[in-house]
Formats: structure tokens, C-alpha cells, sequence
């Protein structure tokens, strides 16, 4: 599609360096090299539609007067065969563009004539992205970190390859290590406690959510260890278990209780992940296991590479990275005195297969607050390996603070954990959870109001944005049901402050939409749609449709249809509906 605001900047641009070409030829000004300038959209459309610092960055370069300079620009300024009907000297010596009627009749026109593929770019064309996000920890449901990762992991994605980006959407299941270990502990010591329990209780008629809260109660009569997950899902997979197969496990080893255990509650614990977060419309394309690294030799591999780059030494036992070498602020342990590998090796061995057995153009993580140290070392050991290290972006994601009523929501009492998708998503519809886990930028704190995400208010953003959908829809369907359609979009005529407003914003589009993906931020695209649905509302009710003359009917309703393109597209993007009645 045609990129309206970036077409006006380059034609600013060359009518300025034509200008400055014929005060050259004129003697008015020195044939000297001058600095760069910039052409801005100014915050008050009264100063222009674009305005220039040309004049201002010259002063020093030509010695003279940046007032002066502008006005000399101006004089000998053509605009004619350009998208401008005019420009202006002004203040202390900007230059200011004005555009001319045919660009705002060509941006409805793009916006109607385009439907679905309006605002789409090339930003991105070519290029490969492999997104991971969530990635939540397999040995229990997701907390609201997860639902803010989720929503933001999404929308980006689909930002991305609205930028032009092919797009990849991946889970990282962390199915090994320390936590998996920990998880077939706590579910061991739960399971040994129920067989304990559970003989007397099923006697005696408990039921068994009765007795998984008997069991998480009794704290006195069997104190759980700190090193393990004391909530209420352990419990619940230790019992169905047990259910299953009674006391099949009483008399083994620990290890292989616990191996039988993991083996049944894992599967069961991804199965959930992917279900909750299909409920939250979100699909990847793969599910990716850290067990198939260790089990192809991938993080063998990574020590050994390395190692044969020089890039490791030995130290009381264990195998360092020399990663202070590489920009880290110290050296990290790869595999410890006891020839068990650390976290850190399969995360290397996970992107290395991203960027190089896969060959994505940029690996894309997501992560929380706590990760900020973890990017200069995975940098440093992608450096290390000659993979270079720019191909790695990290979105840092603050903390999300749930409100109700003003105050902090406690945590859940039952599960001794914090809310979980599922549960917040029983609370709030799915389209406002999306919405306004992306209405600030990622690393910024977000406090998340329940009361208000249920609201039918034009204070809350999401009720807003949709109404004015609809409300288009519905102005829509009233006027064809008098007979009046939109059957001539060519010849469009537009003066209206408020028309003129709303056609600049949706010519910007394709601006927001490279800005967004250059910065990983979807929250510039609800910035940019809560913005458009007050334009639009300021629209309708300063222009009359219906009365008017046929140009001006005509005109008036292919803005509405180009107002409800872009509300679509953007909800669309975002995984939000776009009701057409409210």
C-alpha cells in the first residue's frame, strides 16, 4: 500500500533541496555542504501539516538568520506536481507544509479500495522471525505475568507480520532440569501423604475437592519442605494418580516414584498450557521441548564448541565461559564439579538452533523483569560461538498489579499462588484481557483494573474503541436502509477540521505500524486506535451525512467506511473483536 505519510515527507524533502538548488544558482545563498534537517508532523495542525527544521539547522553553516532563511525556502518553493498546496515561513524559522485536497481524497480512497490490506507495509519483507514468548514454567498453570506475556507475545506477532515479517510463534517447554526435579518431589511427598490419608477419607464419603483441601490444610501433621511447590494442583495430580493406581507406588524408590509421577502429571500440565492459552486465542506454530536439546547432544555440543574456540577453562572442577571476555560483567559456569550442566547450556543450545540450525533472521524473546542480566551473557555466548549477537532481541516486560475498587488483589488463598489465566480470564472477557495487557509499553508496570475492564463505558479503552465500530456499522446500515450507499468513492472533496483530522490519522497507519514493530510495542497500536475512535467520534458529531449534497454524502460515508477499514484491522491485529452491533 501506499505509505501516505513517509510519500509527503520525501516530497517536503525534495521541494526543500530544489529551493536550496535555485538560491544557489541566484547567488542568494553559499554552495556549501549543509547538515542534515528533519521533517516532523507538528503536534497543531495550524502550524502545518508537516514542518520543516531546515532553516533553523542552516543558521550556522550559512551565517544567517534562520527567519530569514525560511522565508528565502519558501520564495522559491515549488509545489506544483506535489501532494503540498502550499508552504510557510513561521516563528523563528520553521518551514510549514500544507497538503493539498487530493491527498486526503486519495487516503479514503486507499483506505476503502484496500479493505484488509490497508495499513500492511513492506518493513519487514524478506525477513524471518522466530518469537518466543510465555514460555511459562510446565509444573503449574499460568499466572498473570503469563496472561501480560500471552497478549503481548501475540500482538506483537501479528504486528510483525503485518510489518512484512514472516513470523514464527514458539513455547519453549522447559521439560528439564531443576524445576522438573522439584515438581516430581512435591508431587512424590504429596502422593505418599494421600495414601496416608485417603483410605479413612474415601471411607468415610469426603468428596474430592473436600478432601484436597483437607490435605493442603494439614500443614501441622505434614509439613511440606520450602524447596518444593505448595500448591493445590500438586495435590490435585498426586491424588487422580493415586486414584488411578492406588498404592502402586508406596514400595519403590523415590526416584522412580517420582520419574512415574512426572511421566503422568507433565503431559497433563502442557495439555492445560495449550488449552488455556487456545481460550486466549493464542496457537504456535511449534511447541519446543528443552529435553530434545539434551537428548540430540545439542548441549554437549555447545561446551564443546566453546571449548575448541578457546572460550572455557577449568576451575575447582567445574567448566567456565569466559564471558567478561565477550561484554558479560563476569564468567559463567557451563557444567558444574559434578558434570551436570547448567541452566544457562541448553538456553545457548536453544538459540543457537534458533539461529543457526533454523537460520531465523532474529530470534525474538519476551521475558520478565528478573531477566535483565540473562541478555548480556546470552549475548555474550552467541558472540563467542560467531553467531552475531544483534540477531537476538529482548522485550523486558514489567510486573502486572491486579486492582479492584483501588487496591491490590491478594493472592489466591487456596492455591497459595498468584491469580492464574484461567481464573482471571472467568472475570474479564478475553477482549478486554488482551486489550489492556497491551495498552502500555512492555517495560513499564501495568496495573490492571478488573472493575474497569468490565465496564460498558467510554472510560474503559477496549468498550470505547469497539463502540466506535460499531456505532460506523450501525450509521451504516441506518442510512442503507434509507437508501443511501456509498456508490462513488472517485470524486471525494474534503475542508471540515474534523475530516481533515481524521483522514491524517488513518494516513498514518503505516507509520505507527513500522514504528510499532521497529520497537517490539503493541501499545502503540491501541494508543493509535483509542486516539482514532475519539477523531472519529469528534467527526460525526461536528459533519452532518444525511441532507447534504451528493459529493459531500458521498464523500462523508467513505470516510465512515475508511474509519471502520482501520478499527477492524487493528482489533483484527490485536485478536479483538469488532462487534457491529452494541
Amino acid at each position: 500500500m501506499t505509505d501516505f505519510t513517509e510519500l509527503a515527507k520525501k516530497q517536503a524533502s525534495q521541494i526543500i533541496m530544489n529551493s536550496l538548488g535555485r538560491l544557489v544558482a541566484d547567488e542568494k545563498i553559499p554552495a556549501v555542504p549543509l547538515p542534515a534537517f528533519n521533517i516532523e508532523r507538528p503536534a497543531d495542525a495550524l502550524h502545518g501539516d508537516l514542518s520543516c527544521n531546515a532553516a533553523l539547522v542552516f543558521a550556522k553553516t550559512l551565517k544567517m538568520n534562520p527567519a530569514v532563511t525560511a522565508r528565502l525556502i519558501c520564495e522559491y518553493a515549488i509545489t506544483d506536481g506535489t501532494v503540498f498546496e502550499k508552504t510557510e515561513a513561521a516563528g523563528p524559522g520553521f518551514i510549514n507544509f500544507y497538503l493539498g485536497e487530493q491527498w486526503f481524497s486519495d487516503v479514503v480512497k486507499a483506505a476503502v479500495n484496500e479493505g484488509e490490506n490497508y495499513g500492511r507495509t513492506d518493513y519487514g519483507k524478506g525477513k524471518r522471525i522466530l518469537l518466543e514468548f510465555v514460555s511459562a514454567n510446565p509444573t503449574g498453570p499460568m499466572h498473570i505475568g503469563n496472561a501480560r506475556g500471552g497478549a503481548l507475545g501475540d500482538s506483537l506477532a501479528s504486528l510483525l507480520e503485518y510489518a512484512g515479517f514472516y513470523v514464527e510463534r514458539e513455547f519453549y517447554v522447559n521439560d528439564a532440569g531443576n524445576q522438573i526435579e522439584k515438581f516430581g518431589k512435591s508431587l512424590s511427598l504429596r502422593y505418599m501423604q494421600i495414601t496416608d490419608k485417603s483410605k479413612e477419607d474415601i471411607i468415610n464419603g469426603f468428596a474430592d475437592g473436600e478432601l484436597c483441601d483437607g490435605i493442603f490444610a494439614d500443614e501441622e501433621n505434614f509439613p511440606m519442605p520450602e524447596d518444593v511447590y505448595k500448591g493445590v494442583d500438586i495435590i490435585e495430580h498426586a491424588y487422580n494418580y493415586y486414584k488411578i493406581n492406588g498404592n502402586a507406588l508406596v514400595d519403590v524408590s523415590e526416584e522412580e516414584r517420582k520419574s512415574a509421577l512426572i511421566e503422568y502429571a507433565l503431559p497433563l500440565n502442557i495439555e492445560g498450557l495449550e488449552r488455556d492459552l487456545k481460550k486466549y486465542r493464542i496457537v504456535y506454530d511449534t511447541w519446543f521441548k528443552e529435553s530434545t536439546l539434551h537428548q540430540s547432544g545439542a548441549v554437549k555440543q555447545i561446551v564443546e564448541l566453546l571449548t575448541e574456540k578457546g572460550h572455557t577453562y577449568e576451575k575447582d572442577g567445574a567448566i567456565w565461559f569466559k564471558a567478561s571476555e565477550f561484554g558479560d560483567d563476569q564468567d559463567r559456569v557451563l557444567v558444574r564439579a559434578n558434570g551436570i550442566p547448567t541452566y544457562f547450556v541448553p538456553d545457548i543450545a536453544y538459540h543457537y538452533n534458533k539461529l543457526v540450525t533454523r537460520g531465523f533472521d532474529k530470534a525474538v524473546d519476551i521475558l520478565g523483569a528478573d531477566h535483565h542480566g540473562y541478555v548480556p551473557r546470552m549475548k555474550a555466548a552467541l558472540t563467542a560461538l560467531g553467531i552475531d549477537a544483534s540477531k537476538l532481541d529482548v522485550v523486558i516486560m514489567q510486573m502486572v498489579m491486579l486492582v479492584r475498587n483501588g487496591e491490590s488483589v491478594k493472592l489466591s488463598k487456596r492455591s497459595g499462588k498468584a491469580i492464574t489465566l484461567s481464573t482471571l480470564l472467568d472475570e474479564v472477557p478475553i477482549d478486554a484481557a488482551r486489550f489492556f495487557f497491551n495498552l502500555r509499553d512492555p517495560n513499564t508496570h501495568l496495573e490492571f483494573d478488573l472493575e474497569l475492564a468490565i465496564k460498558e463505558s467510554s472510560d474503559n479503552p477496549v468498550f470505547y474503541v469497539q463502540y466506535a465500530h460499531a456505532r460506523i456499522c450501525s450509521i451504516l446500515r441506518r442510512l442503507a436502509e434509507e437508501g443511501v450507499k456509498l456508490e462513488n468513492a472517485d470524486a471525494l472533496s474534503f475542508s471540515d477540521p474534523a475530516e481533515l483530522a481524521l483522514i491524517r490519522h488513518i494516513a498514518g497507519l503505516s507509520d505507527c505500524i513500522n514504528d510499532a514493530a521497529r520497537t517490539y510495542n503493541p501499545s502503540k497500536i491501541t494508543k493509535y486506535i483509542h486516539e482514532l475512535a475519539q477523531l472519529f467520534h469528534k467527526f460525526y458529531d461536528n459533519c452532518r451525512i444525511k441532507g447534504e449534497n451528493e459529493q459531500t454524502v458521498q464523500s462523508r460515508l467513505s470516510l465512515c467506511v475508511a474509519a471502520k477499514t482501520v478499527f477492524k484491522n487493528m482489533l483484527d491485529l490485536l485478536k479483538v473483536d469488532a462487534p457491529e452491533k452494541m
